[in-house]
């Protein structure tokens, strides 16, 4: 299980606990977090799932495969260095912590 906190762009946070198999797009769409659409459902196509992870975050995460690299060129707002395709997050007990930011629109 891991916790994971999602903070929507007016500051506000939602802290879930999540079991595996899910991943961080999955947890906020079973628990109507908002600010995730997931329009694909989760297969990297659409880039409506589009999170930034925390500057300060220690948590490992999995390398970026290229059909997230490109896919995260065409999201709403605009890609920085901490972003990433929330569906490609698979959650894991060393996901335990992870915080990620939402962006103002996902499409």
């Amino acid at each position: 299980m891991a916790k994971i906190t999602y903070k929507h762009p007016n500051g506000t946070v939602t802290i879930l606990d999540v079991e595996a198999p899910n991943t961080v797009m999955r947890a906020a769409k079973l628990n109507n977090v908002d600010g995730i659409e997931a329009q694909c459902g989760g297969s990297a196509q659409c880039g409506t799932c589009h999170v930034f992870i925390d500057a300060e975050s220690t948590v490992p995460l999995p390398e970026m495969d290229p059909v997230e690299d490109d896919v995260l060129y065409g999201t709403a707002c605009e890609r920085t260095e901490f972003s990433r395709l929330s569906c490609q997050l698979p959650v894991s007990e060393g996901l335990d912590g992870l915080l990620v930011h939402l962006p103002e629109a996902q499409s």
